[in-house]
């Protein structure tokens, strides 16, 4: 495929670290719990900004949170929260660090309760299998849905937080629930 083939989605922009985001994952499937820890972890950080602040400070997240090591965050303390609201690298928010720290606390339950957080996620959708939306524009592709505000509903019910309907349909589309890519881009 030449450079002049590529079509994007027009969301990532000529911004290279967006394009590589875009290109290698945003829409695959995710199955792993750890990086779907990580995107729960980005997503929730991102409410009220954009992703693009978010991808750039993606590694400092990565230090910051033992590697996206959801075990780990977990048992993260009070001295951890403050060294991390000191951090310039992440979003210092003090209600999004305390939350991920939560959050963690809550996606080991999900995992024991259903063996695994993938599992759990796919439990809502239509034959467990992701859904491939037929967008030809990029003003089609709603942010939110249905499905996202179930989600994100039950997922309050158990605990979570810093996570509503459009944070989950983001998060949904980051990790492959849902493939959003515009009939037209190159990557679909």
């Amino acid at each position: 495929m030449s450079r002049k083939e590529i079509i994007r989605c027009g969301w990532c922009s000529n911004d290279e670290q967006y394009q590589k985001y875009h290109d290698h994952e945003w829409g695959k499937q995710v199955k792993d719990d750890q990086i779907l820890f990580e995107f729960l972890i980005l997503e929730s950080a991102q409410a009220g900004l954009s992703w693009i602040t978010i991808l750039r400070k993606r590694e400092n997240y990565r230090k910051a949170f033992a590697d996206f090591d959801y075990k780990k965050v977990a048992k993260f303390s009070e001295e951890d929260m403050l060294q991390l609201l000191e951090n310039p690298g992440i979003v210092r928010n003090k209600l999004k660090i305390a939350s991920a720290i939560h959050n963690a606390k809550i996606f080991m339950q999900i995992q024991q309760d259903y063996g695994s957080f993938y599992t759990y996620l796919y439990s809502f959708l239509p034959n467990q299998q992701a859904i491939i939306n037929n967008f030809e524009l990029l003003k089609q592709v709603p942010a939110q849905t249905e499905l996202s505000i179930l989600l994100a509903k039950d997922l309050k019910k158990k605990g979570m937080k810093f996570f509503g309907p459009t944070t989950c349909y983001a998060f949904m589309q980051a990790v492959g629930m849902v493939n959003d890519h515009v009939l037209t881009c190159s990557y679909r």
